[in-house]
């Protein structure tokens, strides 16, 4: 059976590069009726955090990325990485390292003025009976290093095609530290085969760890998984993707009004395509369409403005109830929930029509709260382009006309202002750009009369007023 990991460290927030992993791996897992794990490697002690922990579960929720196992959490099994580290030096394979930092420094210092290239040195390999003793009166720390045989290692990437690497150019490596504390290498290795790990879908910064991986896996007498190393994901400039290209948390741009399936549809297709020309895609087709074969070698760029298309084209073509769960904390936000639970049939309605033109949700629950609330500032720009020459005049003769239809839908209020228009002698332009900055305060609307329907008779004859006596007399 497929079984596949994600596996974050708690030391900063989910990035759009770990969050495509996370996808790519769900994906890969569900395509195959396999299984998701999901791993906390928060081993480093200084800059794991709780916090981080939690906020990377938030954002897998978000973009619906459910786990089969776990979270496992690796500062909970530092006791199995010792005893693996331990029976590596019984059976001759790793040894104790006295060598500190300091040292360790100076050596690699002089090989650099001597122009030279420098590599740990196996100075501990052979130490003698005496310097460890003396070392261990001294109490001075001990870390555990990896002796790497010579040879080759070699093996097919799944993405990348067949690799291969001298062993001459991989030092020994630490194991675990002089805290007890394992390296990335050392918990990767265990905690993937204990799992039963099938496939190793990361980042192609990682590749140049697989080798020595590799080696500890033979070195312990295991089967490695099988590797696939994704392309990194760039900048605008071409560069990798970094937060001097622009927030790069997924939960800011949760918090900036994307939605999930939009953010979805995004990182799936960044160095794979599921072959068909859709603006986008359910989920439950992306894994359908998903094969780990076709991703692309070449490096995506993250185009921040094609994101932001996507995701007003999903809003705008996602009925109401699709997106009412990720749009409750922006209405919120905006002090208005309340008032559209009240009455959900007439929220839906006036979200329905306000949603066509906006880019994401915070917009959409900006604009909503014009249709609920009539305590709107008036836009300048449109107050001074439209509100002019006689303005005043001709909104006084609309409301006085509006007053008295029975019927109060977008096919009534459009014949009535479009009758007086043309008793008046102007293009029915000169009225509506008026009615929609007394309406909404705004230069643009959805089309004016359905947004005289969605808000009814006595809240547009209220709002009429209200613009009549607040705006200048012109």
């Amino acid at each position: 059976m497929v079984k596949v990991r994600f596996a974050p460290s708690p030391t900063g927030h989910l990035h759009v590069g770990g969050a495509r992993t996370a996808l790519f791996n769900w994906l890969f897992a569900r395509k195959n009726d396999g299984k998701f794990v999901l791993r906390i490697e928060d081993t480093d002690v200084e800059r794991s955090s709780k916090e981080m922990s939690f906020e990377i579960l938030n954002a897998l929720n978000w973009l619906k990325l459910d786990w089969d196992e776990g979270p496992v959490y690796q500062s909970r099994r530092l006791r199995i990485y010792q005893r693996m580290a331990e029976r590596l030096i019984k059976e001759g394979k790793a040894y104790y390292c006295y060598c500190t930092r300091e040292d360790i420094e100076e050596r690699k210092k002089r090989a650099e003025e001597q122009g030279k290239s420098w590599k740990y040195d196996r100075r501990c390999l052979n130490l003698k009976e005496d310097e460890i003793e003396r070392f261990k009166k001294e109490g001075r720390p001990r870390a555990v290093r990896f002796i790497i045989p010579e040879g080759k290692t070699e093996f097919h990437d799944l993405v990348l095609g067949d690799i291969s690497v001298d062993n001459e150019e991989i030092e020994d490596f630490v194991l675990l530290k002089s805290d007890g504390y394992p390296t990335y290498h050392l918990s990767v290795v265990v905690d993937d085969h204990l799992l039963g790990i099938t496939h190793v879908i990361r980042g192609a910064d990682h590749i140049a760890n697989t080798p020595k991986q590799i080696l500890l896996y033979k070195a312990f007498g295991w089967n490695p998984p099988l590797f696939a190393h994704l392309p990194l994901i760039l900048g605008p400039d071409r560069k990798k993707l970094s937060k001097r290209h622009g927030e790069t948390s997924l939960l800011a741009f949760r918090d900036r009004g994307y939605l999930s399936l939009a953010m979805f549809n995004f990182l799936a297709q960044l160095s794979w395509s599921p072959g068909e020309d859709k603006e986008f895609y359910e989920i439950n087709e992306l894994v359908e369409r998903f094969d780990l074969n076709k991703v692309r070698h070449s490096n995506p760029v993250f185009d921040f403005e094609k994101l932001s298309w996507l995701n007003a084209r999903m809003i705008s073509r996602l009925p109401v109830e699709r997106i009412w769960d990720e749009l409750v904390p922006f209405l919120q936000k905006e002090g208005i929930l309340e008032d559209l639970e009240k009455n959900m049939d007439w929220a839906i309605k006036m979200l329905s029509i306000v949603k066509e033109r906006t880019r994401n949700l915070v917009e959409l629950a900006s604009t909503a709260r014009r249709y609920v609330r009539r305590d709107f500032n008036y836009n300048e720009d449109a107050i001074r382009k439209y509100w002019k020459d006689g303005v005043k005049e001709g909104l006084k003769r609309l409301k006085s006309v509006f007053e008295k239809l029975e019927v109060f839908d977008a096919s009534t209020t459009e014949k009535a202002l479009r009758e007086l228009a043309e008793e008046l002698g102007l293009k029915a332009a000169r009225l509506i750009h008026p009615l929609r900055i007394a309406l909404l305060g705004e230069r643009v609307s959805p089309g004016i009369f359905d947004v005289l329907e969605i808000l009814g008779k006595e809240e547009t004859l209220a709002r009429m007023e209200r613009a009549l006596k607040e705006l200048p007399d012109v």
